[in-house]
């Protein structure tokens, strides 16, 4: 993997290569390795390891880039060539601006772990083990992942800029299977120490065991206890449309809604990458230090996050006045992009100390509703007013009295994420949490009435 020197020094060779007026150099590689097992059997084991360059070269306005995962001489030179030739067929870009300096300091977040990037085939296996004996002791058919990685992403151009960051990841996911039912559990962290797969296997084999023999509920609207995933990969849908590009070229659901109460009154959200459970690097991909922004206070959909070239477009748009304070928060992505920027560290407040309510105190509290384990093949019905349809899937349960009755057949759903984030009677206190449909984040437990289950499936 490369080190900070190694990389710096790719950069000066480049640099010396290149005619450019400006010269931008992003690095990244690592290494990372995969155990998957099914039917309770290790069926696959893979090991990868790259690294690669990317130049980016500016003349008089016009920009482009060019990529190679060699670093001898020739190819290195072979790259500078071509992402100059690129550059100069280019049409100029009026939103192009100078590249960022980085007289800023950059935020300090220690994501790294030995211990994560220690991990080998032999420790993998050792965890599924565990997992498959688990499943077989509850007479259940074990399937999942165990995955670890280290990686490192630097950014260099010449007007002194030089950011490098490395981390580590690891996750496990597990689902078991029965006959007529399923249960599943997934998480991930850069320190391979705060996973318990065990754990995990456990809880997805209860849930396998309790589902079984489900029955058939009637399609309509319920209060419903979403566990963490389940809330991740339905809000998930919505934080693209936070980015100043998004509202300026009017995809996003904030288009004149920036400073409108939307949510309710418990909804706070952040972007905040130096968070404890997040991960990621502390530079956006221009190398601009990521800001702690405020995007959801108390239901009101507060601020969005800008790449450099959209703060500029903000200011001088007829949104300026409308979207509160407009600078560059260090969320964009590499140029040349068509994307702009996304807040990628997404931190939900819990409630006040003390108002916490665990998944089981929630289950206690309603009367008639369904347990949603997590969600799946999700998709975007109204962009504007985030309206989503999916499925429930392995763990779905009827709750009646304060207490889960048995497992249910699974619903589809059509659900506006605005009207779902009004209605939240109850929240955990917020986790690292992983779905399959979205990015990690911080997020809690929900209890949300009226939830809009349209049709039941037939498994």
């Amino acid at each position: 993997m490369l080190t900070k020197e190694q990389a710096q020094s790719i950069f000066e060779r480049l640099r010396k290569l290149s005619q450019a007026e400006e010269l931008e150099v992003l690095l990244g590689g690592g290494r990372s390795a995969l155990t998957r097992f099914a039917n309770n059997t290790i069926h696959q084991n893979v090991a990868e390891e790259n690294s690669w360059v990317s130049v980016r070269a500016v003349f008089g306005g016009r920009t482009a880039r060019a990529t190679t995962n060699k670093f001898d001489d020739e190819s290195l030179r072979r790259v500078v060539k071509s992402a100059e030739e690129l550059s100069k067929v280019q049409h100029p870009d009026a939103d192009l601006l100078p590249m960022a300096t980085g007289s800023e300091p950059t935020a300090t977040a220690s994501r790294h772990f030995a211990e994560t990037a220690a991990i080998g085939p032999r420790e993998r296996a050792s965890a599924v083990a565990k997992i498959v004996d688990i499943a077989k002791r509850e007479q259940l058919t074990a399937a999942g992942i165990f995955s670890t990685a280290e990686s490192v992403e630097a950014i260099f151009n010449s007007k002194g800029l030089a950011r490098y960051h490395t981390q580590t990841s690891s996750e496990v996911s597990v689902t078991m299977l029965a006959a007529d039912s399923s249960g599943w559990q997934k998480a991930n962290s850069p320190n391979v120490r705060k996973l318990d797969a065990q754990k995990l296997a456990h809880i997805a084999a209860q849930k396998a065991k309790q589902s079984a023999t489900p029955c058939e509920l009637a399609p309509g609207k319920y209060t419903v206890v979403l566990e963490p995933a389940a809330v991740l990969d339905l809000v998930g849908f919505m934080f693209y449309d936070f980015a100043g590009l998004a509202v300026l070229d009017q995809r996003s659901f904030l288009t004149n809604r920036v400073g409108a109460k939307l949510f309710g009154e418990n909804i706070s959200i952040w972007d905040d990458c130096t968070h404890p459970l997040q991960s990621g690097a502390p530079f956006d991909g221009e190398g601009v230090p990521r800001q702690r922004v405020h995007l959801v206070k108390h239901g009101v959909a507060q601020n969005l996050v800008y790449a450099r070239a959209t703060a500029e477009k903000m200011k001088a748009s007829e949104h300026a006045a409308k979207v509160g304070d407009v600078h560059p928060t260090g969320h964009g992505f590499p140029l040349p992009n068509e994307i702009g920027e996304a807040p990628m560290n997404i931190v939900f407040d819990g409630p006040e100390r003390g108002a916490e309510k665990s998944v089981d105190e929630m289950i206690a509290s309603t009367e008639r509703g369904v347990l949603v384990t997590r969600l799946w093949y999700i998709r975007e019905v109204d962009p504007y007013e985030k309206i989503l349809t999916g499925m429930t899937r392995d763990g779905t349960f009827y709750v009646e009295n304060g207490k889960i009755q048995q497992g249910i057949r699974n619903f589809r759903f059509n659900q506006s994420l605005i009207e779902m984030l009004s209605k939240v009677e109850a929240m955990s206190a917020p986790v690292r949490a992983s779905g399959e449909e979205s990015f990690d984040m911080v997020v809690p437990a929900m209890k949300v009435r009226d939830f809009n289950f349209t049709e039941v499936t037939k498994f």
